[in-house]
Formats: C-alpha cells, sequence, structure tokens
C-alpha cells in the first residue's frame, strides 16, 4: 500500500475515558461477578434493559473497578462502518487517516460500549463480528490492517427489549456471541437510596419520587411507552434539591418528557398531585 495514502492512524476525536475516581453504583444482583469473569474470559457482553434503569453507569462503574479506559458510542440509524473503524480526511494538503472509537478502543485494550446497539445500521454493527468470537480482531479494509485486540479489550453492547420491533431487532448469529445480562429498575428501598445519593435529597423525598416512578410503570402500553427511569427520579431529585417546588420539578423532570398527549400528560399530573 502506498505509504502516502497510508499514515499513520491518529485517534478521532472521540477520547478514551480515564475515570480516577468511583461512578456510584448499587449492585442489584450478581451483575458484578459476571461482567468480571467475563472481562477475565475476554468474552463480550450484552446489557438488556429499559431505559434510564443504569446500564451505562454500570459499565462506568466496572471500567473503574477493571481499571480499563472506556469509549462509549450512542448508536443512531446514521451510524456507518466509517464512523464505527474510521475513515481517511485531507487535512491541509494531506490524506490523514483517522481512527474511530471502536478502532481506538482496540488498539488501547479500552472498553468499547456500544449503546443501543438495535438502532444502528445491520450492515454497521456485522463489523463487531470478528471481535466477538475467538479471532478477536477488527478488520479495517480501507488500511489494508488486521487489528488483533489486546487482552484488556472488552466489547459491550445495550440494548432495550421494550422497543424492540421486526425492524429493530438483533440477529440471533449476534446475539449468541455475547454473554447477556438483564437489567430492570431497582427494588423500591434500593431505587429510593439511589435517588437520595445521586439526587441529594432527603430519605422521605427519595421515596415518594420512587412511588411516583412506580405509578407511572404501571402506565406501560395504556398512553405509555414506557414508565420513568431511575434517571428521571435523579433528575427530579437534583431540582427539588436545588429549592424547586417537588410538583414542579416532577412536571419538567418526569411527566413532560414521558410524554405529549393531552390525557397522558392529565393522568401524569394527577400522580403528581397524588404523591406530593
Amino acid at each position: 500500500m502506498n505509504p502516502a495514502r497510508n499514515p499513520a492512524p491518529r485517534a478521532l476525536a472521540t477520547p478514551l475515558v480515564h475515570l480516577d475516581s468511583e461512578p456510584y453504583y448499587h449492585a442489584t444482583g450478581d451483575e458484578l461477578a459476571v461482567f468480571a469473569a467475563a472481562a477475565q474470559s475476554r468474552l463480550p457482553v450484552m446489557l438488556k434493559g429499559p431505559t434510564g434503569c443504569g446500564k451505562t453507569r454500570f459499565v462506568e462503574h466496572m471500567a473503574w473497578r477493571l481499571k480499563r479506559p472506556l469509549v462509549t458510542v450512542a448508536c443512531h440509524d446514521d451510524l456507518t462502518t466509517a464512523d464505527l473503524v474510521g475513515r481517511y480526511l485531507i487535512v491541509g494538503d494531506e490524506t490523514v487517516w483517522m481512527d474511530g472509537p471502536l478502532t481506538a478502543a482496540v488498539r488501547a485494550g479500552a472498553i468499547c460500549y456500544l449503546d443501543e446497539i438495535v438502532e444502528a445500521r445491520k450492515d454497521t454493527t456485522v463489523v463487531i463480528h470478528p471481535l466477538t468470537d475467538s479471532r478477536r480482531a477488527l478488520p479495517v479494509e480501507k488500511r489494508g490492517e488486521y487489528i488483533e485486540a489486546p487482552p484488556d479489550f472488552m466489547l459491550v453492547i445495550s440494548y432495550n427489549p421494550g422497543y424492540q420491533s421486526v425492524l429493530k431487532e438483533m440477529k440471533p448469529s449476534t446475539r449468541q456471541r455475547f454473554v447477556a445480562l438483564d437489567f430492570d429498575y431497582p427494588e423500591a428501598a434500593t431505587e429510593a437510596r439511589i435517588v437520595a445519593h445521586e439526587g441529594g435529597v432527603d430519605d422521605e423525598t427519595a421515596r415518594r419520587l420512587v412511588k411516583l416512578g412506580g405509578l407511572t410503570r404501571k402506565l406501560k402500553g395504556a398512553g405509555l411507552d414506557e414508565g420513568a427511569g431511575t434517571r428521571l427520579l435523579v433528575h427530579a431529585a437534583q431540582l427539588i434539591a436545588n429549592g424547586m417546588n417537588p410538583a414542579i420539578a416532577c412536571t419538567a423532570a418526569i411527566a413532560r418528557p414521558l410524554a405529549d398527549e393531552t390525557d397522558t400528560r392529565d393522568a401524569l399530573d394527577d400522580l403528581i398531585r397524588a404523591v406530593f
């Protein structure tokens, strides 16, 4: 290959994140042990669960625990293979190769987290297959490279089964390459401790927020695609901790993000008034 067209790779603008302090995470099962064992065995991991239940925080916590850098990619409909692997760019009068986040993670022996993998195009996700079997390698066709992943590299993906459809369904050929962990919202007492810690509110306020969250989750399929996740409860708690009236905070941080339809919004407002 012509050296002028194959310059030394440069990192893309997606930095490797080195977590110096422990991200708060409250374990609800054996997920810590399973993830650590998968990392030691050099196996990829798939996280399944609803929006805002702690999947991303869990990955951050495990990156800190395992002392590995982390690269996170938010997948979307327009995500291309080049977005993940890299591309040639014109910089001044030079043609420069820029590593994509997946390639940068492989080279660095980092954890690469592909969030909501089913949102990406199917022809894009095929590129991860060689990294999820005994090859543990990433072919970079445009550079004629075959990058073998170092021992510390780990691939983690996540998705929300509740939003699956015929068009956005993970193929069995992809699913069966991963060790899988199921996530859900914590039981009420645990979730209240998380909301109090992360939101900076007192225990009673946290319990009321969790009660409200549970009530919204009962509306799933009856006006809501999904109820309030723990993340939304923490957002409301943070507003309350900064002096906002609890009902107003819950309306802004929980009710309005969940629904646009008038009847559903009114039902959520009634729940807020009942709890606060």
